[in-house]
């Protein structure tokens, strides 16, 4: 398959870049440390079984939902240049 100006493999390196990028970005926001009984945005308590499963938790479950939402939506850029990814 002709590529162009591309090498072999070129477009297997951008999805594995772009994986690799996605794992360090994940890793990077883990909780590390104690976790908190209240909420360090709105102050409520944070359930035992809460702080249980989530090492570091610092977030009641509303507040995490929020912010989950809110990087959901400013994640990602297409790597390979889409022209409707960089419109937005």
């Amino acid at each position: 398959m002709a590529t162009g100006w591309a090498g072999d493999g070129a477009v297997q390196d951008q999805i594995d870049a772009t994986v690799s990028d996605a794992i360090k970005r994940a890793r990077s926001r883990l909780p590390s440390g104690p976790g908190l009984e209240q909420c360090e945005e709105c102050d409520a308590p944070i359930p035992e079984a809460r702080r249980a499963a989530i090492p570091g938790v610092r977030l009641c479950v509303a507040c995490q939902q929020l912010q989950d939402e809110a990087d959901a939506a400013s994640s990602g850029y297409n790597r390979r240049g889409s022209k409707d990814s960089q419109l937005r």
